[in-house]
């Protein structure tokens, strides 16, 4: 094997809120399958062989625990990763809030001249009648924070899995080896905010190689965190064999065609159901009236019956039975109610 065919080794830290699909997002990419029960995790780690722009890449992925008393071994973590896929639910305001506590946390733990990659990612975008969260509020919080990407995802339909954890070696790549400064610009350290990470962002768009451009002519340093790089590489993927981009941008799109195709399919699903509900409703409000008529029409039948039969026998003697309480004219009253 030539060295350029040498696998190479990336070390992923996915972190996020208890539930928000870290392990279902990781066990989808790695074994192909969806887990529909939540099974809290602590630390599990998964690798997968996988090829990035024609290159050879070892992911080594450590899925971990999203509460609060492993804040502990999430320091741990953090040490030893150099890529951090960071999730959060798009039907969960709290989860969202949260990514800028972990970005925060990054930072603290990591030295002040080590860098490092972040991909932000709004899992189960396939409950889209849940959401609280929109695309537009996840987007503008990974400018904010330097995020190299940011997609929203659906581990049950497989929808933008790869993309995301690509992208994040991707970005691990261009840390690793940054494009050479130009000899008129200064070398640039880390930021006046404290941000190491590669924040050449990439908004989840599809690849497009009009968007593909040369990093060494656009001054970009992935060793400053400021708006200038940020502009500069809006809608930047990779900078590694573009002649595949093709191909991904076709894919991807066919993924949004496919979820997009999905919830309307969902949409009429439920417009149907709420029809036989209201249906159902209706049928009930008109059966209620004849019911609820039934029972005050036949007491008014039999209670005519001992008015008629009282009339025809000897009202008298009717009337001192009444009054000295005989039993026998009170029951055969109440039978003839009955």
């Amino acid at each position: 094997m030539s060295r350029r065919d040498a696998i190479t080794l990336y070390k992923l830290i996915v972190l996020g809120d208890g539930g928000v699909g870290k392990t279902a997002l990781t066990i989808q990419l790695c074994l192909n399958r969806f887990v529909e029960t939540y099974d809290p995790t602590i630390e599990d780690s998964y690798r997968k062989q996988v090829i990035i722009d024609n290159q050879p890449a070892m992911l080594e992925i450590l899925d971990t625990a999203g509460q609060e008393e492993y804040t502990a071994l999430r320091d741990q973590w953090i040490r030893d990763g150099e890529g951090f896929v960071l999730v959060y639910s798009i039907t969960s305001r709290s989860s969202f809030s949260r990514i800028r506590a972990y970005i925060e946390q990054i930072e603290r733990v990591k030295e002040d001249d080590e860098q490092y990659s972040i991909v932000i990612v709004g899992n189960k975008s396939d409950r889209s009648t849940e959401r609280v969260v929109s695309y537009d509020e996840g987007e503008a919080l990974a400018k904010e924070l330097g995020a190299y990407a940011f997609f929203e995802s659906s581990a049950k339909q497989n929808v933008n899995i790869e993309n995301a954890f690509y992208d994040c070696v991707r970005s691990c790549r261009i840390v690793r080896n940054p494009p050479p400064v130009p000899d008129n610009q200064p070398e640039a350290g880390p930021s006046d905010n404290g941000n190491n990470h590669n924040n050449s962002f990439a908004g989840g768009a599809p690849y497009d190689n009009t968007n593909t451009f040369n990093l060494q002519q656009e001054n970009y340093n992935p060793n400053t965190n400021n708006s200038n790089n940020f502009n500069q590489n809006q809608g930047y993927q990779s900078a590694y064999n573009s002649n595949n981009m093709t191909s991904d941008n076709a894919q991807h799109l066919q993924q949004q065609q496919q979820l997009q195709l999905q919830q309307q399919q969902l949409q009429q699903q439920q417009q149907q159901l709420q029809q036989l509900q209201q249906q159902q409703q209706q049928q009930q409000q008109q059966q209620q009236p004849s019911q609820s008529q039934q029972p005050q029409f036949e007491p008014q039948q039999t209670a005519a019956a001992p008015v008629t039969a009282a009339s025809s026998t000897k009202p008298a003697k009717v009337s001192k039975r009444d009054k000295n309480g005989s039993t026998k004219s009170k029951k055969k009253k109440s039978c003839s109610i009955m």
